[in-house]
């Protein structure tokens, strides 16, 4: 295979195949993310999406996915707390926007929002828009129904979130208390009620880099268009706490990849960058053009400035894709 070659095919319109996708990966790593580069340049440009989240419901969470610090299945230390009140929420959303990010996301523990949480997240939604009207609100709160989706959009969240977290068939090795096609029928939910979704994973919780692209392979069937990669964070007293993360040359493969797969996606650099050599200044010249920025859920995220100076550094516009 010439990556050139299929570089110049994905630009014309061509969805490469899984054996493809699995040559791409392990294809020269410099003509790669060059190639990856070019088909982010080629279908959009230098606009660059960042996020930032709050965590806005904490800890308790009756799900045990193996990565996560906010399950009740493991003794992290965590603060716990219920969705936290409207004051805090529009305060920290207006902070955040006018320091320069676009698009803010409230992220809510739990297998998901109650009727009474959703009510209230349309509120707080409706006073955030109040203050700052160009904003852009997203929500991540796990499985919702199509109704409840149709209320929020009503109330003006524009994305759901829902990670997919990895391939159908390495998830039941990170998570059993619920299942692949939950996620894939709350995606699909929120997609008939006529909203934008972000959804991807987590990379290094043990799973190989073909199972990487079977995700991505399952997002474009989704036709998905923010996609968040996180770096595996380990979390200590979880059941991943002794993985190793990722080099950074396997973070730049995984990404440039995934540009290949999904030409015209968002490809967010998410949680786990702060462990990155360079905070992902490599990955966001190999295909990446999308990032969460500041303050993370339990994790150390890098400062809104650092990351607005690095970014306006590589030529990239900021704004809400």
């Amino acid at each position: 295979m010439d990556i050139i070659e299929l570089k110049e095919k994905v630009k014309k319109g061509y969805a490469i195949t899984r054996d493809e996708a699995i040559e791409v990966y392990n294809s020269d790593y410099v003509k790669l993310t060059e190639a990856a580069d070019e088909i982010r340049e080629y279908f959009c440009g230098n606009d660059f999406d960042v996020c930032t989240i709050i965590n806005a419901k904490s800890g308790r969470c009756s799900e045990n996915c193996k990565f996560c610090a906010q399950s009740a299945h493991y003794n992290t230390n965590i603060k716990e707390y219920d969705l936290l009140d409207e004051e805090t929420i529009v305060k920290d959303a207006l902070d955040k926007y006018n320091r320069g990010i676009p698009r803010y996301s409230m992220v809510a523990s739990g297998k998901g929002l109650t009727p009474k949480d959703i009510d209230k997240v349309c509120s707080i939604t409706r006073k955030i828009y109040e203050k700052a009207p160009d904003i852009k609100i997203c929500l991540s709160g796990g499985i919702i129904s199509e109704e409840s989706f149709e209320k929020l959009k009503d109330a003006g969240i524009k994305r759901i979130h829902n990670n997919l977290e990895t391939s159908r068939k390495f998830f039941p090795e990170i998570c059993t208390t619920h299942t692949y096609d939950q996620k894939i029928e709350t995606i699909k939910a929120a997609q008939k009620a006529g909203m934008e979704i972000c959804s991807g994973g987590l990379i290094g919780l043990g799973e190989d880099f073909e199972d990487r692209i079977d995700m991505a392979l399952e997002l474009r069937k989704l036709k998905v268009h923010s996609v968040p990669v996180n770096l595996l964070n380990p979390i200590k007293n979880t059941p991943l706490e002794n993985n190793k993360p990722l080099s950074m040359e396997e973070v730049n493969r995984t990404c440039a990849t995934f540009r290949f797969i999904l030409p015209k996606a968002l490809i967010r650099l998410a949680g786990g960058r702060a462990l990155m050599e360079d905070f992902g200044t490599s990955t966001l010249k190999s295909g990446a053009n999308a990032a969460i920025s500041g303050v993370l859920l339990t994790t150390k995220g890098i400062s809104i400035e650092e990351d607005m100076e690095r970014f306006k550094e590589l030529n990239y516009n900021v704004k809400a894709v």
